[in-house]
């Protein structure tokens, strides 16, 4: 059928220097990284829901509060370091958590 024409030395080795270059670059630019949220939640909103609720999972909470998953597990989580929730049930990253009674 017919494949890519071959390419001249030269051609080669620009494309070896600008493979090498992006390397450089791409490793430079990421760094380390470091996970930050920064999108503001609405906590009046997440505490509501937690406290008119029996039991809270972080989809249910994402969903009530219009934010990613990966933002309500963070939350449920600083929750649960403050003694607002306690984890009740659920294995592999699917947890249940319950509200503390006071």
């Amino acid at each position: 059928m017919g494949g890519s024409k071959n390419k001249s030395p030269a051609q080669k080795e620009k494309t070896q220097k600008k493979g090498v270059e992006d390397k450089k670059t791409s490793k430079s630019a990421k760094g380390k990284h470091l996970s930050v949220d920064t999108v503001n939640i609405n906590e009046s909103k997440a505490v509501n829901y937690i406290k008119n609720s029996k039991v809270v999972t972080p989809h249910g909470l994402a969903r009530e509060i219009n934010v990613k998953i990966s933002i309500a597990n963070a939350y449920i989580q600083k929750s649960v370091q403050d003694g607002i929730l306690k984890r009740i049930s659920g294995f592999s990253g699917h947890h249940v958590y319950q509200p503390v009674s006071k």
